[in-house]
């Protein structure tokens, strides 16, 4: 079939990117967000969202004029859905007494919807928004269809999964395998010819539910092993073990590869893909559910742990008491990054972000500094114009985020520019002799082994 012309929904991380690669090769694109905010920045040139090399793309592909923006769809040759699937805030479910959260599908719902007055006999419909199992055919399919053209023989339907790393996105869209399911093999072979304009990588055709179920799959794995990672810093707390040190030592095996701990998982993949399948089917996913639970609770973990780096510095420890449970209540603390991993702007479902709170809930003022974006709103959190702002004044220095310019933090020059003499290292970014010479008491997330000095 030919692609003339292609109508992206959803201009986030994922459908921005993807649109101006399909310009670049000299297709004609229309990119469609209902965010006026969105369009009218992309229609200045600017860009709402931060990865390498990107700029360079869109810019190009505006300049060219392939790539054009809109808030509505228009007649194409393909529609491709990149919108957010996030999971409802304050909707649940239940089975057997375990609570769990439910997908929120009203933006591709929404996306569907759009694109059914421009819907032509011939025209490709590929959904790239991660979704539970069957969500092609139990939700897209039925939408599309009333339409009166019949899926697989009128018109032709895919799910194809972006599975691409935020920092490393344009690289991998375009080296990356990718895997495209059909509704039909027909609608299979569409999407692989579509996409080996840019791509690179290997293209396999399957059906679209083992598509849905391969990009689960792969975020469920890394959720389950970073949980019993982040298990692991509980059991090492408990034991008087550095489990850094234990990890390092345990990984040393050939068929061992244990994660990093840390405060948990955020963005918009891991921490929302699991919850897919344990809603899809319950009673089959045990195992998948605690993981996630364990996931989830890691930032009260970290509380506990800035907790306990106060507790160490007061009288009252000295003198054999617990501490007082108000001990963080009035403190002043500078929080050291809000993305949910190292070197993005991207905060959403970020731990980091819960950990903010929940100090909050005890009575904590927060500074944060996130460099990567420093015009973030939080509801609550006192945002930073610079690492020297949040350090100032605070009472204890908090890493959440293993950011590259973070690492490089110099202990000795940060005394002169701070009264806080405790530092609590979440993500193993610090060197612990190199803080206590400097005159902080260093504690470590996972680490009940190092003396605090």
């Amino acid at each position: 079939m030919n692609f003339d012309k292609i109508c992206v929904l959803g201009l986030g991380y994922i459908g921005l990117p993807t649109a101006s690669m399909f310009a670049a090769r000299g297709v004609k694109v229309v990119g469609v967000d209902i965010n006026l905010r969105v369009v009218e920045t992309l229609r200045k040139g600017e860009l709402h969202i931060h990865e390498p090399g990107l700029r360079n793309l869109v810019e190009d592909a505006l300049r060219s004029g392939n790539l054009t923006v809109s808030s509505q769809p228009e007649e194409a040759d393909v529609f491709l859905i990149a919108v957010p699937t996030p999971f409802h805030e304050d909707e649940f479910a239940e089975y057997e007494g375990r609570k769990y959260k439910l997908a929120d599908m009203s933006a591709v719902i929404s996306a569907t919807e759009a694109i059914l007055p421009h819907l032509r006999k011939g025209n490709l419909v590929v959904l790239e928004s991660t979704s539970p199992p069957r969500a092609t055919l139990d939700l897209v399919r039925p939408i599309l269809e009333r339409s009166n053209l019949k899926a697989g023989t009128d018109f032709l339907l895919c799910y194809s999964p972006e599975r691409v790393l935020p920092g490393q996105i344009l690289r991998e869209l375009i080296e990356n395998a990718r895997v495209v399911g059909g509704v039909t093999p027909e609608s299979a072979k569409a999407a692989r010819d579509l996409y080996s304009i840019f791509v690179k990588g290997e293209i396999i055709e399957t059906d679209a539910t083992t598509a849905e179920m391969v990009k689960l799959m792969e975020n469920t794995t890394r959720d389950i092993n970073i949980a019993i990672a982040n298990e692991f810093s509980r059991l090492a707390e408990k034991f008087g073990v550095d489990v850094w040190e234990a990890i390092r030592l345990a990984n040393l095996h050939p068929r061992i590869n244990i994660l990093s701990p840390g405060p948990g998982v955020g963005g918009h993949c891991i921490s929302v893909d699991p919850w897919f399948l344990v809603e899809t089917a319950p009673e089959l996913t045990s195992l998948i559910y605690h993981a996630r639970k364990v996931n989830d609770e890691q930032p009260r973990f970290v509380v506990e742990k800035v907790k306990q780096a106060f507790n160490a510095s007061s009288e009252a420890e000295r003198r054999g008491d617990a501490g007082s449970r108000e001990i963080l209540k009035g403190k002043t603390v500078a929080a050291l990054g809000l993305a949910y991993k190292p070197d993005v702007d991207d905060l959403r479902e970020s731990p980091a972000v819960e950990v903010v709170h929940l100090l909050q809930n005890e009575g904590v003022q927060v500074k944060a500094w996130e460099p990567f974006k420093p015009e973030a709103s939080l509801k609550g959190v006192k945002m930073s114009p610079s690492l020297e702002e949040a350090v100032k004044d605070a009472d204890a220095i908090l890493l959440l985020v293993k950011h590259a310019q973070f690492i490089e933090i110099r202990p000795g020059d940060l005394a002169s520019k701070t009264s806080a003499r405790i530092a609590v290292d979440c993500v193993n970014a610090w060197k612990a002799e190199e803080w206590q010479k400097a005159g902080f008491q260093f504690h470590r997330l996972g680490d009940n082994k190092s003396p605090n000095l």
